[in-house]
């Protein structure tokens, strides 16, 4: 098993994204943020590049607050190196001295009452206040996270592994054109920040010449339900349906196709992709 692997079973599962990557996928949804209230749930703001993102383009998006939570745990090095059991929010409305730069003066940090948990009552009040909630959830509870959002009616843009869209839990959404993939990541795979406490030895880990450690992880997608400018765009279909080149399921009423670009375009019924079925 690989240590990727070990760390989801373990549920070390502490995976940041890069600021390069967050930049990427949100130019894509600038429209969305005017007057708008951020909610970063699963980020330490001392970590989260999530948090340092939307601080830097607060005034450039017009938001009108920002939130960010962490969970707390007594792991070293993880989220601040807080002991204690309780949880950071973070709450960041803008610049005010007039230099263009969040900074901590400007910022407003408190201790929560319990650990900062996305599930806790007081991180639910917090998601009740917001319209966006955007972050890197704990892929070990991703499902539990996304119904979550789905439960409140939040607008959100996270991020998680493709495999998680043919689940039992998610794929319905997807079906009902309730939520779908954001555009700048659509195969390879993402690098991500991990806790220095982490002992990885995995073919795509690495350490850079400031002691930071990184990992690369396979299948990572942004899901959301906020359009982008890319969400429409046609695909000009040139293959056609013969039954040797798509075989049907048996127990589904669907053809199988290995990419979209592989879907025949005089086929009117349901086409099927290992994992998930599309129409």
């Amino acid at each position: 098993m690989s240590d990727l692997h070990k760390a989801r079973r373990n549920k070390k599962d502490e995976f940041y994204t890069q600021f390069e990557d967050i930049q990427k996928e949100l130019s894509h949804y600038r429209k969305h943020f005017e007057g708008k209230i951020v909610y970063c749930n699963c980020d330490d703001p001392y970590i989260s590049n999530f948090f340092d993102y939307f601080a830097k383009s607060f005034e450039s998006l017009k938001l009108k607050k920002l939130i960010s939570t962490s969970f707390q745990n007594e792991q070293p090095n993880l989220f601040s190196q807080h002991i204690d059991g309780r949880g950071l929010k973070i709450v960041y409305e803008g610049d005010k001295d007039g230099d263009g730069l969040p900074s901590i003066k400007e910022t407003k940090i408190t201790k929560l009452k319990g650990d900062g948990d996305f599930r806790s009552e007081e991180c639910i009040e917090f998601l009740q206040e917001a319209d966006i909630v955007c972050t890197n959830p704990p892929f070990s509870l991703f499902r539990e996270y996304l119904n979550q959002l789905m439960q409140y009616q939040k607008k959100f843009l996270i991020i998680g592994n493709i495999m998680q869209s043919g689940s039992k839990e998610i794929f319905p959404f997807f079906f009902e054109n309730k939520i779908w993939m954001g555009p700048s990541i659509s195969g390879g795979d993402r690098e991500f920040g991990v806790p220095d406490y982490y002992q990885l030895k995995a073919s795509g880990f690495r350490i850079d010449d400031d002691g930071r450690k990184f990992i690369r992880v396979k299948g990572v997608r942004w899901f959301t339900n906020l359009s982008h400018d890319k969400q429409n765009q046609k695909i000009e279909l040139i293959k056609n349906y013969s039954p040797e080149k798509y075989p049907h399921y048996d127990n589904y009423d669907a053809i199988e196709v290995g990419e979209v670009a592989d879907i025949p375009q005089n086929w009117g019924g349901a086409n099927g992709r290992s994992y998930y079925i599309f129409r």
